[in-house]
């Protein structure tokens, strides 16, 4: 699946917000603090209201690995199993949304289309999951910033884009050093592929250019 075809699917879950509202909680996390924790039991569905939301693993010899990041409207914490694999932060301050899964089997009319859209969910994030696997597999250094730097513009679908992670954040998602991603960003600006405003901000200037990086 491309990254353009990623993100296409996420604008599909926005349907989700009134369907859990009556069988959610909205609850508010400040930036930096966790939503849920590595290993902690998975029988809630959370969907981002406001702010930005990392997950990421903490390995046993104190290395980090970024799963992803979510972004408002956008469901997480489905697992296939009976526990978190990952742990979820907020990036930002942020308002979530916060439902039993089981609570889904008691919603009467409403059940069959609840479980579609978890269902629907599931199916996007392993999609995410795939794509990101391939991307730290077999992409240069150079083919994995464009990749990021394309999916955050496609999901903002605005001129301006903002990075809410840090550079470290991005270092970690894609399997390299920050030293690397400042070098391969400074790179992408001076080829004229995308041009940075401030150090978080950043718009496209040749599409055709990027999109033939993460095509490569």
């Amino acid at each position: 699946m491309t990254v353009q075809a990623l993100s296409e699917t996420i604008p599909s879950q926005i349907a989700a917000l009134d369907a859990f509202g009556p069988i959610g909680v909205r609850m508010q996390f400040a930036a930096g603090e966790e939503i849920y924790a590595q290993e902690e039991e998975a029988d809630l569905i959370y969907q981002v209201i406001e702010g930005w939301v990392r997950t990421s693993r903490l390995l046993s010899d104190g290395r980090r690995q970024i799963g992803d990041f979510y972004y408002p409207d956008e469901l997480f914490g489905m697992e296939a199993g009976d526990e978190h694999r990952f742990s979820a932060e907020a990036l930002s301050d942020c308002t979530i949304l916060v439902a039993k899964r089981s609570a889904v089997r008691h919603c009467g009319d409403e059940r069959e289309r609840l479980e579609k859209l978890i269902w629907a969910a599931t199916t996007h994030e392993l999609a995410r999951t795939q794509e990101h696997l391939f991307m730290l597999g077999r992409k240069s250094a150079c083919e994995k910033v464009a990749s990021f730097l394309m999916l955050a513009a496609e999901r903002v679908r605005g001129d301006l884009t903002t990075l809410v992670m840090s550079r470290q954040d991005m270092a970690d998602y894609l399997g390299l050093t920050i030293e690397t991603v400042s070098r391969m960003l400074s790179q992408l600006q001076s080829g004229g592929i995308v041009e940075f405003v401030g150090c978080r901000s950043f718009r496209v200037i040749q599409p055709s250019g990027l999109a033939r990086l993460v095509t490569a």
